[in-house]
């Protein structure tokens, strides 16, 4: 049996080439690159504004089912697939997003790929990297500063501080600060008020970086930032306290793409990170705008299971970008349906057919939702070692019934070798002509009906629920012109429902409501339903506990 390597171990034998070289294979002259090291280098504002107007590639949306603990791997296929697709002679730029240091310390570890089918370089990526989120961290908190200081200083925009909206932002998961009481101490410190931290891939900020189109229209969205009501509730904008214009100037860096590689050396943009069950859960529309003009080929994902990631992706980034899908793949393994069909994690190695077909439903359901959005479908199963001919069988069966293909991808494993058959058949999908994208819902929809629309037809709930005074700020909204907004709905992503526990394919359940919020920088109404938090917390053994810098000096514990 071959020796087993861990992704770091992997990633840190790659044979990277220098970044300008794989600038160079997209057309990207060396004085439009700005390089951070050998191996990575951001992308001018000029060079992508020459492009604009430019032929655009296919683009190919990786989503999955519901995450579960057996792990599917969307962000390993979407990696894998890019690589495939140039192994077959396609011109490809994967494009992801950044990693939140408060995941990587607290659960997942790391979101590069996995195996052979990794982009590096992998710690760089995992942990600051070109310094994007401690620019959005800063631009936010300063904004936070702001407000506190005109309040100080007389209040004359007449912020009522009990309706001060705007909190405070940090790249870790903390969950002590959810909830705080700021400026105390005395005259001095300003006037006590309550407040709270949400993590960064949460901020607004973020949302506004990974949907603006270039430095002006981020500068335009920055002001409109609502950051409190007037005891009239009369909103205050970002550019009433003039904070659009140095908040654009400390993003001016972080709006330009990130280039990368891939472990065979093909290009990779990421860019942006947004939280997918808190926010849009989508790379930066620069950088997939800027790969489309590139490539043949740009394959990206969005976050968490369809109904999460491809929703919001379809519904938000797409409907604000003008971009139109070419096909859409839904990440999957054996071992996630035998998990939905009601198998403990730790029975997961024994083959149980009937818990595959049982479990199968979860995968049926986002097949067709994702065809509800007229965007044709290819289903990866990740391969693991432990999966049986007859387990691998059941789903292709099940999948086939569904009116889609199931492919065995080991790419994991062979790099992208092991994905050529699904490459090809994206390329067939794309090419087909087949999709017809179009959004779920129309701009004129109400917003409450927006929710509503989402809950049944995505999530196949019985209602959307909530209380006289959510109903009535959406209303009030829709009064002061922001009906036209789309959804972006914060729940659990384990289940369709928002109970994290449910798995499988749930229908007839209630989804309530607790919150809304107007993003009204990045153009959207966040709507919080159940239990979900703004700001995580660590779990009882965080994975900093595992890393570490080992005697030769490299990192140890980044998976």
């Amino acid at each position: 049996m071959a020796e087993y390597k861990s992704d770091i171990e992997i990633a840190r034998a790659a044979k990277k080439q220098p970044i300008m070289k794989i600038g160079a294979k997209l057309g990207i002259p060396e004085e439009h690159l700005l390089p951070y090291g050998h191996d990575k280098a951001k992308i001018s504002a000029e060079f992508i504004a020459s492009k604009k107007g430019g032929k655009d590639g296919k683009l190919i949306l990786v989503t999955a089912i519901n995450p579960t603990p057996a792990g599917e791997g969307k962000t390993t296929t979407t990696v894998g697939l890019g690589d495939g697709l140039n192994r077959i002679g396609k011109k490809a730029i994967t494009c992801i997003r950044e990693a939140s240091l408060g995941p990587n310390f607290g659960v997942k570890g790391g979101a590069a790929g996995g195996g052979y089918a990794q982009v590096v370089p992998m710690e760089d990526m995992n942990l600051h990297f070109t310094g994007d989120f401690h620019a959005i961290t800063t631009a936010h908190n300063l904004l936070s500063a702001l407000i506190d200081n005109h309040i100080y200083w007389g209040n004359e925009l007449g912020i009522d501080t009990r309706r001060v909206a705007w909190r405070r932002v940090m790249d870790m998961n903390d969950r002590a600060l959810r909830e705080i009481i700021c400026s105390l101490g005395g005259v001095a410190n300003g006037y006590p008020r309550e407040a709270g931290f949400d993590i960064t891939v949460a901020s607004e900020v973020m949302a506004i970086l990974c949907l603006a189109t270039d430095l002006k229209d981020l500068q335009k969205r920055i002001g409109n930032i609502i950051v409190a009501y007037r005891r009239d509730k009369s909103p205050v904008y970002a550019r009433d306290l003039k904070a659009d214009g140095a908040m654009t100037v400390l993003l001016k860096d972080a709006m330009q793409p990130n280039l990368v590689q891939t472990l065979e050396n093909n290009p990779a943009f990421v860019h942006g990170g947004p939280f997918a069950n808190i926010a849009h859960g989508c790379n930066s529309v620069v950088a997939t705008t800027t790969a489309l003009k590139l490539a043949d080929y740009v394959v990206t994902e969005a976050g968490f299971g369809a109904d999460l990631g491809a929703e919001k992706f379809f519904d938000i980034k797409c409907r604000k970008a003008g971009l139109k899908p070419a096909a859409a793949v839904i990440v999957a393994t054996v071992r996630a349906m035998k998990m939905n069909g009601g198998v403990k994690k730790e029975d997961l190695g024994r083959e149980n057919v009937e818990a595959v077909k049982k479990g199968c439903a979860n995968l049926g359901r986002h097949i067709e939702n994702v065809k509800q959005f007229g965007v044709p479908v290819v289903v990866a199963m990740n391969h693991f070692v432990s999966d049986t001919d007859a387990e691998i069988a059941a789903m292709k069966d099940y999948v086939a019934e569904q009116g889609a293909e199931a492919i065995l991808c080991k790419h994991w494993a062979q790099g992208s070798a092991g994905i050529e058959e699904l490459a090809h058949k994206v390329v067939q999908l794309a090419e087909s002509g087949q999709a017809q994208f179009a959004p779920l819902y129309p701009d004129e929809m109400k917003l409450f009906d927006k929710i509503d629309t989402i809950v049944k037809r995505i999530y196949r709930g019985l209602e959307a629920i909530a209380d006289k005074g959510v109903r009535d700020q959406l209303k009030q909204w829709e009064d002061q012109g922001y009906g036209h907004l789309p959804i972006c709905i914060a729940k659990t992503q384990y289940s369709f429902s928002t109970d994290p526990n449910l798995r499988g394919a749930p229908t007839g359940h209630v989804v309530p409501v607790r919150e809304v919020r107007l993003s009204a920088g990045a153009g959207f109404v966040v709507a919080i339903c159940g239990e979900i938090m703004t700001m995580p917390g660590l779990p009882r053994n965080p994975s900093s506990e595992k890393i570490y810098l080992n005697d030769m000096g490299y990192i140890e514990g980044l998976f």
